[in-house]
């Protein structure tokens, strides 16, 4: 479906391999893989695991995860005190800091507030490292050591990106799986063609706990058991779970040529399909993406 234009002017991201927009371009220039195996621990195995068994029951330990984010992450520089981020979980701090990163990328500054600004987040909604820290840690009755706050971790992320930035236009997350990021833009265009906010914040984002996906994936099958990702591949036989943050920033056309923005790219349109009932979770009816697609260049 066409609507009125939507401008892209501000980008923020922190990916594997690429803490910025301009890295992110520099690994696609160079080619280069982010991919690696999980690290040692962050599996939390026993030593007595039978790690056998698991490597039958899970074939690959390969993903793509966020290393030197501690290093680059100043928790200043926002309308919250700087104490009150700490202890909060990578699901909150990566897209906090992409979107610092992408009003800055936009020449906005990000302690000037906005009563007209919103966040829409795609997040996906499973457990996170800390939440899996808290669990155990209740469960166990150990002592407290994981802010509780992170028990919050599908709304907090928006709620608090928006508190932070001073956005008064209202803040929401959505979990549409692997579409979360493109619903949220287009719930965040839909936003600013209603008039309910002028500048949106719009992304994805997802630190949930490596093993979690990894064994749920394996368990659907879809877990690439060569650890690579080749969508649209002949050779393509599953996914590989990535960690990251990304976020848009967004305006009405016609709101940042008046402001003189300098616009990096135009939606016209989103295309969102669900075609049903397939051979299985992840297997789509063929037709679908088919006609999808067709629509789509019409």
């Amino acid at each position: 479906m066409l609507f009125p234009p939507i401008a892209i002017v501000g980008q923020g991201c922190v990916l594997p391999g690429a803490l910025s927009p301009d890295e992110l371009w520099n690994l696609v220039r160079s080619g280069t893989s982010a991919l690696s195996r999980a690290a040692d621990g962050l599996w939390r195995l026993a030593p007595t695991a039978d790690r056998e068994r698991l490597a039958r029951e899970i074939p690959s330990q390969v993903g793509g995860y966020v290393h030197g984010f501690e290093r680059a992450f100043d928790p200043r520089g926002y309308l919250v005190p700087a104490e009150s981020l700490i202890g909060l979980d990578p699901v909150v701090l990566w897209p906090l800091h992409a979107a610092r990163q992408a009003l800055v990328s936009a020449g906005i500054d990000p302690l000037a507030g906005n009563a007209r600004g919103a966040v829409v987040l795609g997040n996906l909604g499973y457990p996170t490292a800390s939440l899996v820290d808290l669990a155990i840690e209740v469960w166990s009755s150990e002592p407290p050591r994981v802010d509780r706050r992170n028990r919050f971790m599908s709304g907090l992320p928006a709620h608090l990106v928006a508190e932070a930035l001073g956005f008064g236009a209202g803040a929401f997350a959505l979990d549409a799986a692997c579409a979360s990021s493109l619903y949220a833009i287009k719930l965040a265009c839909d936003r600013l063609h209603d008039g309910l906010a002028d500048l949106v914040v719009a992304g994805g984002v997802n630190p949930a706990d490596d093993l979690f996906l990894h064994a749920g994936f394996a368990a659907l099958r879809a877990l690439s058991p060569t650890g690579q990702s080749r969508p649209f591949n002949r050779h393509a036989d599953g996914l590989v779970p990535a960690q990251g943050a990304a976020v848009v920033v967004l305006k009405r056309l016609e709101d940042a040529e008046a402001a003189g923005d300098r616009v990096l790219a135009v939606i016209r349109g989103v295309g969102l399909t669900n075609d049903g009932r397939g051979r299985g979770l992840l297997v789509p009816v063929e037709d679908g993406p088919a006609r999808a697609m067709a629509a789509a260049y019409t």
